[in-house]
């Protein structure tokens, strides 16, 4: 937190939102629906590329500023298994951004410790997309700043079959299938993101309110954030006003938020199990 004010110009818009911001309740993970490149573009009259293109910039700067406020994980969804149905020139076209990505953005996350990772079936994907990928996972993985997820030929429901497919894999291979007991913490230990915290925060971009198969078990209690903004107008005071509306929210998790003892007043008909009326004597 204290780089991102100490980046900042004292007195600005994103200055004076930042100083909103409590430094002890910041959301551990966050996680990002990168939508409406396409638009953008549609609206501008360009090639839809052209949105891609405007986008891959957006992700460097939100990268780089949640890296400042300390942020233990940041997810984004970049591509999706279902994206495969877009033109082919398009998703070549992604691939080509993707590796331009990496390659420009790689002295920015060693500067700001960051841990780079790819989620998703990344065997599938290109070669030397593959390749690019790896090089910078393994060039950035003995950073321990942030953790920087890039959710890539991603499916919330493939993750889910993948981790079972895992667990019954080392079962079939350890001679104990029979044995086997699916739990809750045995999906997780399995899940693409396994060992870290599941996201707190969940922002889309566009406004549209779907969460599109991502993260489908990690987001089970994340407080979701959706904006109309188009992702290449996104910028560090949309996520800074998102951080601020999370600390806003009452996070219960199932459970009830601590309060005092309602006052009860005596006009008020009170009822034992039974629908009998009880004295105000036996209360307290």
């Amino acid at each position: 937190m204290k780089e991102l004010l100490h980046a900042l110009a004292p007195g600005d818009a994103d200055w004076r939102i930042a100083n909103q911001i409590d430094p002890l309740r910041l959301p551990a993970h966050v996680a990002i629906i990168m939508d409406g490149n396409g638009r953008w573009a549609k609206q501008r009259n360009y090639p839809r590329i052209m949105g891609h293109r405007a986008g891959v910039t957006v992700v460097g700067n939100i990268v780089e500023t949640c890296a400042q406020l300390g942020l233990e994980a940041l997810t984004l969804y970049a591509f999706s298994v279902e994206n495969w149905k877009r033109p082919r020139l398009e998703v070549e076209g992604l691939w080509r951004l993707l590796r331009f990505y990496l390659r420009k953005e790689l002295p920015k996350m060693m500067r700001n410790g960051i841990q780079f990772a790819a989620i998703g079936r990344i065997e599938s994907l290109p070669e030397v997309v593959q390749a690019e990928l790896q090089t910078v996972i393994e060039k950035t993985s003995n950073n321990r700043g942030m953790r920087l997820n890039l959710a890539i030929n991603y499916g919330g429901r493939t993750e889910l079959v993948d981790a079972v497919n895992a667990m019954l894999e080392n079962a079939r291979a350890e001679g104990n299938l029979e044995a086997l007991e699916i739990t809750e913490e045995s999906i997780a230990e399995h899940l693409y993101t396994a060992g870290q915290k599941d996201p707190d925060l969940l922002i889309r971009t566009s406004g549209e309110m779907r969460v599109s198969n991502f993260l489908l078990w990690q987001i089970a209690y994340a407080e979701l954030y959706v904006t109309e903004t188009l992702w290449p107008d996104f910028c560090r005071r949309d996520l800074l006003e998102a951080i601020c509306e999370y600390q806003s929210r009452d996070r219960r998790f199932g459970g009830l938020t601590r309060s005092p003892a309602p006052v009860v007043e005596s006009h008020e008909l009170l009822l034992d199990d039974e629908g009998l009326e009880l004295p105000l004597a036996q209360l307290g």
